[in-house]
């Protein structure tokens, strides 16, 4: 708090974070709460084939590492970028950057208001003494004061540690303590069907799709693009997309499934008292495990690795909200006060997030859809930016539009697809045919201008 004296300080860090913070703060955000419980959850219904999920992180990662960063870091430093809208306001105008900034606002709201809730309910869960409202108030307010004090470096440091915590919490204790306590690797191999053993007993539609949905994150995320302006140079980002890469690939993508796998053997084997197959959620599996089998203070150890994990994402969360906010919906960047301005539309959008959470039960639809909405809209704008010399911005903004809603409209009324395939793929398509289109039209409007005139 002390050492932020400008808005550069408090949204990107003053420019100079090294790769090992960086790399660690992306991984952790992006694996976060969601991807630590959901990767248990696919261990639990398909085995080790679930870790195909994450390797789609990996892929992000390095793909986004080699084409985007060398561009978006060379031109954030030149125009002192501070969001990833401003990178699109930049390539195309000022409208495409403000629905741009609305729509990752939104977003990222009720992103921050998933992650708390998602926290609240996991600790009243497991201390039946805390009520939801309690648990909802002290995960929120930790959150929103280190985040409207600190701003990105509070965060990042945070993140290091955090990811710290959760690696330590379930590699040296969970997957230990779980291993023992199923009966090793011959009761594993007894009791579970080959398929949970194996890394091809999925479709190649369930790649597909998770590719569509995770890979393209990596390219318009809009706290990945905070971490990128907050390295200190374009060689130091992708050292730290780079490192996140291999956290998410192999590390966490099976230490997440194998844990997932040892909560499914000790249900088989009526270790799991009270549940059965048909009453126990699947991402429930591993929390009612390790609650199970761990004494008092390893248990705490474990705990403390999912809050951090789900720290790690709500605050990071929170702060690419308020950047969207200060910078891309009201431009109060620029303002004589904006340092003190950054840290009221943190600490507003702080509140609103835990409000949301309070009195939403349905924060996680909201956050898929805001989360759908953004990947088909935005990453053809994106990709078009990165290849193409002269990019439109008529035709940018209607792929943003036709491409969201499109995606939106098939999730909500639950209209099926072709091979079973992500709504996100039909999106992302429509995102594309209508820019191309609309940039066709334009070019051939601008030829009759110009042969008018002759």
């Amino acid at each position: 708090m002390m050492r932020n004296k400008t808005p550069d300080d408090y949204y990107v860090g003053g420019r100079t974070l090294k790769a090992g913070h960086i790399g660690l703060s992306v991984v952790a955000t992006d694996v976060g709460g969601g991807f630590s419980i959901g990767l248990g959850g696919l261990g639990f219904l398909m085995g080790l084939s679930g870790s195909w999920l994450l390797f789609t992180g990996l892929v992000g990662a390095w793909l986004s590492a080699v084409i985007l960063i060398p561009k978006v870091s060379k031109m954030g430093k030149a125009k002192k970028f501070l969001t990833f809208p401003q990178f699109l306001g930049s390539v195309y105008n000022k409208r495409v950057a403000l629905f741009a900034g609305i729509i990752s606002a939104i977003g990222y709201i009720g992103f921050t208001s998933s992650q708390i809730l998602a926290g609240a309910k996991l600790a009243a869960s497991t201390f039946p003494e805390l009520s939801l409202e309690m648990a909802l108030l002290v995960m929120g307010t930790i959150a929103v004061i280190y985040t409207v004090l600190g701003g990105l470096k509070a965060v990042i440091y945070t993140d290091t540690i955090q990811w710290i915590v959760l690696m330590s919490g379930l590699l040296l204790v969970a997957l230990p303590f779980a291993y023992i306590k199923v009966g090793g690797v011959e009761t594993i191999r007894n009791t579970l069907e080959p398929d949970f053993l194996s890394l091809t007993a999925i479709s190649w539609q369930q790649i597909v799709n998770w590719m569509f949905t995770i890979v393209p994150i990596w390219f318009i995320g809009m706290t990945l693009y905070q971490r990128i302006y907050a390295a200190k140079d374009t060689r130091t980002a992708q050292r730290g997309w780079f490192i996140a890469g291999l956290f998410e690939y192999p590390l966490m993508a099976f230490l997440g499934v194998t844990l997932g796998m040892f909560a499914r053997v000790a249900l088989e084997n009526g270790l799991l008292v009270d549940y059965t197959l048909s009453n126990l959620d699947a991402e429930m599996g591993l929390p009612v495990l390790l609650r199970t089998i761990l004494p008092v203070g390893f248990m705490g150890i474990v705990l403390s690795a999912y809050f951090s994990a789900i720290m790690s994402t709500a605050d990071s969360c929170l702060m690419a909200a308020s950047g969207n906010v200060l910078t891309d919906v009201f431009k109060l960047h620029k303002s004589k006060y904006n340092l003190r301005y950054s840290q009221l539309i943190t600490l507003i959008i702080g509140i609103l997030a835990l409000f949301i959470a309070l009195k939403v039960t349905s924060v996680l639809e909201l956050m898929l859809h805001s989360y759908s909405f953004m990947v088909s809209g935005m990453i053809i704008p994106v990709l078009v930016a990165l290849f193409i010399k002269r990019p439109n911005a008529n035709a940018a903004l209607i792929s943003m539009i036709s491409g969201g809603l499109t995606t939106l409209c098939l999730i909500i009324f639950e209209i099926p697809i072709f091979m079973d395939l992500d709504a996100n793929i039909v999106g992302i398509t429509v995102s594309a045919v209508t820019y191309f289109i609309e940039h066709a039209v334009s070019r051939l409007q601008q030829s009759d201008s110009v042969i008018g005139k002759y």
